[in-house]
């Protein structure tokens, strides 16, 4: 049976481009960094070197971009640094999150709330990813603020909007970060033209290396460290780089740029010819955030009558298509998707079912999903 892979937002194979990036990192160029000898001298050149390339793809400067040890850390390091940074007097510092981010976000969030570190505001987000202004514009009141929302949904692709509500924070003497690790190679991102002062990403959702990410931190933002042992990456993450990492990353990411226009384009094609197959083929199925902006490479559909999201899920797997329910970073959880709860209520009947794609998805791949997904929930709408 042929195998159709369609979990691109979870994870993507390493580019052939960025595996030869990284591979002198590995034997020859093995240097520690830190080191003054020639082999430190020639691994901290490519560290750098690599900086420089990530800071242009996103329109940084170098000294902006800190490498981390993936997305989940830079999500942290962003909150809770920028929480730790900001605790000083009585008053706590307000942390204003959306109700559809990534666990590390969510988490990061409740972890400060619960230790004291910050007051915490979670902004409601409607099935068209709509953010109230007004609602931000209340949460920054009290000062210190952060706001941390997503650009693009990771569970249904549904692109919130960062810069108009990083303009309000701003205005209103705010810090604005945003989790980037599906928008990158999919929405055109310049740092120079939109006022987050905080944006995470990570290699592996750009055919980078996984356990690789980077944190921008725009020039002047204050932020501590949340790990100690070392002055690495200007203080703010300890520890001896992982310089094939970061090779592999900033690579990725410039190439993801630099294709961003053509492959996002082929990528929209290729989500509306399932978004138009889908409901023809699956009665009553549902587009997840249907009416809102939408990322070229992520649809998310709701089937209605099919209790057991789980089952469905391995029953596409067993007709030989690779999907997930929603964040890769649950599988095995038996919890309701919160996103889904967000923008359609706790007692939601559909069963969520995420498609994404990447740079080897072809026309035939949406045809066989449709296929099957049509059988799959006919079968389980009716056992």
């Amino acid at each position: 049976m042929d195998a159709t892979y369609l979990d691109y937002a979870a994870t993507t194979p390493l580019r052939e481009e960025v595996a030869a990036a990284m591979a002198p990192f590995a034997s020859a160029t093995f240097g520690n960094p830190s080191s003054v000898h020639r082999w430190g001298r020639a691994a901290y050149a490519a560290l750098e070197a690599a900086r420089a390339e990530a800071a242009e793809a996103l329109g940084a400067k170098p000294a902006e971009i800190h490498f981390v040890r993936g997305g989940t850390e830079s999500d942290n390091l962003a909150l809770l640094g920028w929480c730790d940074a900001h605790a000083a007097g009585t008053a706590h510092p307000t942390l204003a999150i959306s109700a559809v981010e990534h666990h590390a976000v969510l988490e990061a969030a409740e972890s400060a709330g619960n230790r004291g570190a910050a007051r915490v505001v979670v902004l409601p987000v409607s099935p068209d990813g709509e953010v109230d202004l007004d609602r931000v514009r209340l949460a920054v009141e009290k000062k210190p603020a952060l706001v941390s929302v997503m650009w693009v949904n990771n569970e249904t692709g549904m692109i919130l909007p960062v810069p108009e509500i990083a303009a309000v924070v701003v205005a209103a003497g705010g810090t604005m970060h945003t989790d980037a690790a599906q928008t990158l190679g999919k929405v055109a991102v310049d740092v120079r033209d939109v006022p987050v002062h905080l944006l995470s990403a990570t290699g592996h959702k750009l055919h980078g290396p996984k356990g690789t990410g980077l944190l921008f931190v725009r020039e002047g933002t204050r932020l501590s460290p949340i790990l100690h042992g070392g002055g690495q990456e200007r203080g703010l993450r300890p520890g001896t780089q992982d310089v094939a990492g970061a090779v592999g990353l900033a690579r990725a990411l410039r190439l993801a740029v630099e294709e961003r226009p053509l492959e996002a384009a082929r990528l929209t094609g290729l989500r509306d010819r399932l978004a138009s197959a889908l409901p023809a083929a699956v009665p009553g199925l549902r587009i997840n955030a249907g009416g809102a902006p939408r990322a070229p490479h992520v649809l998310s559909v709701g089937i209605p009558g099919v209790k057991d999201g789980g089952a469905l899920l391995m029953a596409l797997d067993i007709e030989g298509i690779a999907v997930s329910g929603g964040s890769a970073c649950l599988s095995g959880a038996a919890k309701r998707s919160h996103v889904m709860a967000a923008l359609y209520g706790a007692e939601d009947p559909y069963a969520a079912v995420r498609f994404s794609f990447g740079r080897a998805t072809e026309p035939r791949d949406i045809d066989r999903a449709v296929e099957a997904t049509a059988r799959v929930a006919a079968r389980l709408r009716t056992a």
